[in-house]
């Protein structure tokens, strides 16, 4: 007979937990918040865990607590996530991560042609929508080009 065995990551004392992350996006999470293997402080990460929702990713970040441009461009990714902020090992905040009608200045534009990528002082500002499917995809304002995949690998 075998015997069910869960796995315990530790509690962390202040930090960032992300939960709610769609199975298979806690890479894209580390990238869009710049971890990498010189980030000194601990990081635990659970892909594709069974959750009362499904399929999930779950990320835990020891010492950094995420702003608001950093919670925008997660939210490109995981519409659905839910944001812990941890101090003194006790969520202190908690947000559900809602994706902003715009955002600006944080993706290149995919069509070369646009006046966002030229010599001009523009930053890019693209309209966040939602499919049917509740996928998210990126019009550009500018020149109407649509990013409705890897969006991560547009990021500045």
């Amino acid at each position: 007979m075998r015997e069910k065995r869960d796995l315990k990551v530790q509690a962390i004392e202040k930090g960032t937990v992300i939960d709610h992350i769609p199975a298979g996006q806690a890479l894209n999470v580390l990238h869009i918040l710049g971890i990498s293997g010189d980030f000194k402080s601990t990081v635990s990460f659970v892909m594709n865990a069974q959750g009362a929702r499904g399929k999930k990713d779950v990320v835990k970040i020891e010492g950094k607590e995420i702003n608001v441009g950093e919670l925008n461009k997660i939210a490109l990714i995981a519409p659905g996530a839910t944001v812990n902020i941890i101090r003194n090992f006790e969520v202190k905040r908690k947000y559900n991560v809602i994706i902003p009608n715009y955002i600006e200045g944080v993706l290149r534009c995919i069509n070369p042609n646009c006046i966002s990528n030229s010599k001009e002082p523009i930053k890019s500002k693209f309209a966040v929508l939602q499919s049917e499917e509740k996928e998210v995809f990126l019009r550009c304002v500018y020149c109407n080009s649509i990013i409705y995949e890897n969006i991560v690998r547009h990021l500045f």
